[in-house]
C-alpha cells in the first residue's frame, strides 16, 4: 500500500526527464499487462468516475489506476465546511470531463496514515497521481475557473508525457438528467453589463458573483467576472510606473503580474501570457502558484478555445512539468 514512487515536494519533481520517462515506461507496461489479462479497455459508467478510497484500496484504486488515467484525490472530512463546497464541484467536473480523470475521495478522519504520507496540513487538499507520480494541485476551496484550468493542465500533461488518454465512458449507463429551468439571471447579467459600461467594476464583479453563487456553471457570468476583475485590478494604475517596475524587477512576481494585466487590457495577449510563463520558469513555491493562478484567470478572460490560450496552456505545462 506504500506509495513508493510518489514525490511530495511539489510539481517541479515531475519536470525531471528521467523520472518522467521511467514513469511513462511503467505506465505502458502496466497497460500492456492489463490488456493481456483482459482488464483494460472496458467502458466505465459515469458513477465509476467518482470513487471512495481507503488505505486498504489505495494501491489498487489510485496507484494502479493512475497507469490508465490521471487520478485526482480529494482529501476531505465530514466536519470540513469548505470541503462541502469543493467536493460537489470536483464530482461534477469528473463526470463532465467524461473519463479524462477519475476522482478519488479520501476521508482523512478514517485514513490518517494517507494524510500523513501526503504531508497534508489542512483540508480540503487536492492532489493528482499520474503514472504512479504524485503532485499537489491546490489546497482550500478554489474558484471553479481555477479548478478547470488546473485540470486542463493535468489531463494535457498526462496525455503528452505519459500517453494517458483517459477512460471510455459508457453513455448508455448515464443517469437520466432532468433539465432544470435556468433562474432569472437576465436582469443580473444586464446590471453587470451596465456597471461595466459605467466604469463601476466593483459593481459588475458583485453582480456576476451573484449569478455564479446560484448557478456556478453560468458561462456568461464566469467570463464576465474574469473580465470585470481584470478591469478592476488595472483601474487607477500608472502604466508607465507598472512597466518600469516590471522592467527593473524581473523576479518581482507582483510587478510581473501587474504588467501582464496591463498587457492584456491593451490587447497584447501573447505578451501577457509570455511574461507570466517566463515568470513561472523563474519562480517556485507560493510565488509560482500565484503566477500560475493569475495566468489561468487571464485564460478565462480570453476564452479557452482561443488559439493563443491553447498555445499558452501547452507552454505553461512545459514550464511546470
Amino acid at each position: 500500500m506504500q506509495p513508493r514512487n510518489m514525490s511530495m515536494s511539489g510539481v517541479v519533481d515531475l519536470a525531471a526527464v528521467k523520472a518522467a520517462q521511467e514513469a511513462k515506461a511503467k505506465a505502458e507496461q502496466a497497460r500492456a499487462e492489463a490488456a493481456r489479462q483482459g482488464d483494460g479497455g472496458g467502458a466505465v459508467s459515469p458513477a465509476g468516475l467518482v470513487i471512495d478510497v481507503d488505505e486498504a484500496g489505495f494501491e489498487r484504486e489510485v496507484l494502479q489506476r493512475s497507469t490508465e488515467v490521471p487520478v485526482v484525490i480529494d482529501f476531505w472530512a465530514e466536519w470540513c465546511e469548505p470541503c462541502k463546497q469543493l467536493s460537489p464541484v470536483l464530482e461534477r467536473l469528473a463526470v463532465e470531463y467524461n473519463g479524462r480523470f477519475v476522482l478519488a475521495k479520501i476521508d482523512v478522519d478514517a485514513n490518517q496514515m494517507l494524510m500523513q504520507q501526503f504531508g497534508i496540513q489542512g483540508i480540503p487538499a487536492v492532489f493528482a497521481v499520474v503514472a504512479g507520480q504524485a503532485l499537489p494541485l491546490f489546497q482550500g476551496a478554489a474558484a471553479e475557473a481555477q479548478i478547470r484550468g488546473t485540470l486542463d493542465q493535468l489531463v494535457e500533461v498526462a496525455e503528452q508525457r505519459f500517453g494517458l488518454t483517459g477512460l471510455t465512458v459508457d453513455p448508455g449507463s448515464a443517469p437520466e438528467v432532468h433539465e432544470v429551468p435556468a433562474g432569472p439571471y437576465d436582469a443580473l447579467l444586464e446590471a453587470a453589463v451596465q456597471a461595466l459600461d459605467a466604469g463601476d467594476f466593483g459593481g459588475a464583479v458583485q453582480a456576476y458573483k451573484n449569478v455564479l453563487s446560484d448557478d456556478p456553471g453560468n458561462t456568461e457570468a464566469r467570463l464576465g467576472l474574469a473580465q470585470a476583475e481584470l478591469l478592476q485590478r488595472v483601474q487607477g494604475a500608472d502604466p508607465l510606473q507598472v512597466r518600469k517596475d516590471a522592467a527593473e524587477k524581473p523576479k518581482d512576481v507582483a510587478a510581473q503580474i501587474a504588467a501582464a494585466d496591463l498587457d492584456l487590457v491593451g490587447g497584447h495577449v501573447e505578451d501577457a501570457f509570455g511574461r507570466l510563463i517566463d515568470t513561472v520558469q523563474r519562480t517556485a513555491g507560493d510565488d509560482r502558484d500565484a503566477v500560475r493562478l493569475r495566468l489561468l484567470e487571464l485564460f478565462e478572460v480570453v476564452g479557452g478555445e482561443d488559439p493563443r490560450v491553447i498555445a499558452a496552456r501547452r507552454a505553461l505545462a512545459r514550464a511546470l512539468f
